[in-house]
């Protein structure tokens, strides 16, 4: 099916006799190790692929867009900004990050990985409904609704997310979208509790601290953001900024708590609320243990019980 005009609205729709998804799953086949390639913006998180993996790509291109719905069905090779592009005629995003032009969309849910402004777009494991993914048994198989409100069943999809394709080969999804918002500004300051301002502002988009300097986004209608901006005026002296700070290499993923006592390296930048960290240095490995590794272990063991996907990856060591 040829992609649709970002201005016109197709619902998404599973289509069981795909022949682009079938063909996709052929060539995963069922025997040998094998991994998913996309824009490689995060290739070795989790550790690097085996050296005897084949290489497949999966396919692109947006299925089906609903603008009023607020949902978009598209193929995981697709480039996040590629995506986002086609849903801003439309005026709406996804919680998808995009760390280069590179990034595809397979590859951000594998990752699964919040952009930098979650606190207004919410996180990729709640934007993902519905998955199609290739097994290690070279099978399609679909989990997951079409709609926002399907909440029956095991929750496939945000199972699959993080999982750096180690349970199943990512094919096609569809994703729910959210409005842009009118007005997005930027603000800094150089004398204020990062903490102080997620306890004062109702809906930051992000807050960021860095170097004892302070970032905020604030995204909304403009007399919200005005309000407040009189908000912080009285916690704080902030200044407009083109954006947030550069943000370092490496990802931390620590509790939300353990920021206000991090002590790692002084260019890291603390997402506040979050508990997401961006250092120059790789956080040190974590390992499952108790009955959090017997889950990991099971989970593999009857997803993929030869160990072919994505072997020399591991979820649990990033």
């Amino acid at each position: 099916m040829a992609d649709p005009s970002p201005n016109t609205a197709i619902a998404p729709t599973l289509r069981i006799d795909d022949p682009v998804l079938h063909e996709f799953a052929a060539d995963v086949g069922s025997e040998g190790p094998i991994a998913v390639v996309g824009g490689r913006t995060r290739w070795d998180l989790g550790g690097a692929a085996d050296d005897d993996v084949r290489l497949v790509t999966s396919p692109s291109g947006i299925v089906a867009y609903t603008p009023d719905e607020m949902t978009v069905q598209v193929r995981t090779g697709t480039t996040v900004a590629e995506l986002h592009a086609a849903l801003a005629e439309r005026n709406q995003r996804t919680a998808l990050a995009e760390r280069s032009t590179a990034s595809t969309v397979g590859g951000a849910l594998a990752v699964g990985e919040n952009d930098v402004h979650v606190l207004g777009r919410g996180r990729v494991r709640t934007a993902l409904l519905q998955v199609r993914y290739v097994s290690a048994e070279g099978r399609l198989v679909t989990g997951g609704g079409p709609t926002v409100k399907n909440v029956s069943g095991f929750d496939l999809p945000r199972l699959m997310v993080g999982s750096l394709g180690t349970l199943g080969l990512l094919a096609e999804v569809i994703l729910r979208t959210n409005p842009i918002p009118a007005v997005s500004v930027w603000l800094t300051s150089p004398d204020c509790d990062p903490f102080a301002v997620l306890d004062t502002v109702r809906s930051p988009s992000a807050v960021l601290f860095t170097q004892g300097r302070t970032w905020v986004q604030l995204e909304g209608h403009g007399p919200d953001i005005d309000h407040e901006r009189a908000r912080l005026d009285a916690i704080g002296a902030f200044t407009e900024t083109e954006g947030e700070p550069p943000l370092p290499m490496h990802r931390w993923s620590l509790s939300p708590a353990d920021l206000r006592t991090f002590d790692g390296p002084a260019d890291s930048v603390l997402s506040i609320g979050v508990g997401t960290v961006w250092s120059s240095e790789p956080q040190s490995p974590r390992r499952l243990a108790g009955s959090n590794a017997l889950i990991a272990s099971r989970l593999k063991r009857e997803f993929d019980p030869t160990g072919r996907l994505n072997p020399g990856r591991n979820p649990a060591a990033r």
